[in-house]
């Protein structure tokens, strides 16, 4: 799993490097949180939601209890078809796990502020460059799946999921009600 992480590592860092002259003089500021609470489905792939997974477990478990029954509402929310601010968002707009957030939170940036009647604007070169980013992240995770964070967070808290994941299988059939209500991705079957 370390040499995984670190590979997941070198793809957000790859990105960046690729991605830094494009992005320049975007209007995303520390504390801007429209795309946490607004741009819709916040994407990861089992391989990140491990590495969520060990931040959150570093954080007191007071905090990990009150962002579980946020997950947990967070889900019953989108199942009904609302949208939902991001779990980990603080009341001051800022990330509790910035450093470890998923490549869907990395990749996002606009060219002008955001408001409700002027979504994100990213630039077709960036998006194209984050598709091939994904790519490599399901590739490197290609015994696990893709899909909403607290969908991927949640299959990671069933016992029996996290040891075949851990393992390094990969067994569909065992999620499948799940994934196909909740639209999870087979890792290997994009690559």
């Amino acid at each position: 799993m370390k040499e995984k992480s670190a590979q997941l590592k070198n793809i957000y860092a790859a990105f960046d490097a690729d991605t830094r002259d494009l992005v320049k003089g975007r209007a995303c500021t520390r504390g801007c949180s429209f795309c946490c609470r607004e741009a819709g489905s916040i994407d990861i792939t089992t391989l990140e939601g491990m590495v969520i997974r060990k931040a959150m477990n570093k954080m007191p478990k007071s905090r990990q209890k009150t962002l579980t029954k946020a997950f947990r509402s967070e889900i019953k929310q989108r199942e009904a078809g609302k949208a939902v601010p991001c779990p980990f968002l603080m009341k001051n707009n800022a990330c509790m796990i910035y450093e470890d957030r998923p490549f869907s939170c990395r990749r996002i940036y606009s060219a002008h502020v955001c408001g409700q009647d002027a979504p994100p604007a990213v630039s077709r070169q960036v998006m194209e460059r984050a598709n091939q980013a994904i790519s490599a992240l399901q590739k490197l995770d290609n015994n696990g799946y893709s899909g909403h964070l607290s969908y991927i967070l949640y299959m990671l808290s069933v016992p029996a999921f996290l040891k075949t994941y851990t393992a390094g299988e990969c067994k569909p059939e065992e999620i499948m009600a799940f994934g196909k209500a909740h639209r999870i991705v087979i890792n290997r079957m994009m690559v």
